[in-house]
């Protein structure tokens, strides 16, 4: 699926999001900049934005940025993402405490199982790493309605006319519904070797950036 939306993912990700996923990845990669790692690895890294506007705030930073989607990691090389690798969430290819920063926006609620995804992460993390989560997540109050609407009704269709790919885009809203999140999400990375964990729900709660440390 990712493989065939691959040449327009970036242009639909903005336009489906209004631009507020460019927000959204300048709020984490802030957070990060906080964090000054030296080793970071970022998953499910797609088209590599998120990768990018890292490299770009941290430069002496080294950034491996994993996937596996063969047709994306080659359009994040493109963009200039330095080091890609082909790469199993479920199965990382990593020796254990590589990294002192792991990232993923977008990919965690496309894996096949979040507690053996998250525990991936916790294994390749060093003792006191950090951890960032940036997913959708259903915003309540009045904008709830709105946004389902949006995201079941207008979003697939939308979605066809700029990738050509509508099937693609129909599993999304139903991922997002049965997505963890707020103190749900929370209790699931802390189950899986991580502690302090916090949500910081942006632009109403479409979106939601989750960071932790590992214990």
């Amino acid at each position: 699926m990712f493989g065939r939306i691959a040449r327009r993912y970036d242009l639909a990700n903005h336009l489906l999001s209004g631009g507020a996923d460019f927000l959204w990845r300048r709020r984490a990669a802030k957070i990060i900049v906080n964090w000054q790692p030296r080793d970071l690895l970022d998953l499910a890294t797609g088209s590599g934005d998120l990768a990018l506007i890292i490299q770009r705030r941290l430069p002496e930073v080294n950034i491996t940025a994993a996937d596996f989607s063969p047709e994306m990691l080659e359009i994040a090389r493109r963009k200039g993402v330095e080091q890609t690798v082909l790469a199993d969430a479920l199965q990382l290819p990593f020796e254990s405490a590589s990294f002192d920063c792991v990232t993923v926006a977008f990919g965690l609620r496309n894996m096949a199982d979040w507690d053996r995804a998250l525990g991936e992460m916790s294994r390749v993390l060093r003792t006191g790493g950090h951890l960032l989560v940036l997913d959708f997540s259903i915003p309540t109050g009045a904008l709830q309605p709105l946004y389902r609407f949006y995201l079941h009704r207008c979003l697939p269709l939308l979605a066809s006319i700029v990738t050509g790919q509508k099937a693609a885009y129909d599993y999304l809203g139903g991922s997002i519904e049965k997505f963890p999140s707020g103190n749900e999400m929370l209790e699931l990375i802390e189950r899986n070797g991580f502690t302090m964990a916090s949500a910081d729900p942006r632009t109403g709660g479409i979106a939601t950036i989750y960071i932790a440390q590992k214990l």
